[in-house]
C-alpha cells in the first residue's frame, strides 16, 4: 500500500480490515480504559471509607472532636 493510496478512494471497511487487523479499535480501547479506572478505584475508596470510620471511632473514644 503506497502512501497516497487513500486518495484513490475505495472500500474503507476493507482497507481498515486489512490495515488494522488484530488491533484494538479506539472505541474499544476507551471503553476498556474506563472500566479499568472504575474498577481500580474500588480498593482506594474502601480504604478511605474504612480510615474515616476508624478516625471517627477514635474521636468518640477520646471524648469528642478536637
Amino acid at each position: 500500500m503506497s502512501f497516497l493510496s487513500w486518495l484513490g478512494g475505495g472500500n474503507d471497511r476493507q482497507l481498515a480490515k486489512e490495515q488494522y487487523a488484530g488491533r484494538e479499535s479506539a472505541s474499544d480501547r476507551a471503553s476498556r480504559k474506563r472500566r479499568e479506572r472504575y474498577h481500580s478505584g474500588g480498593a482506594l475508596r474502601a480504604a478511605r471509607k474504612g480510615q474515616s470510620w476508624d478516625d471517627e471511632r477514635w474521636r468518640e473514644r477520646q471524648g469528642g472532636s478536637r
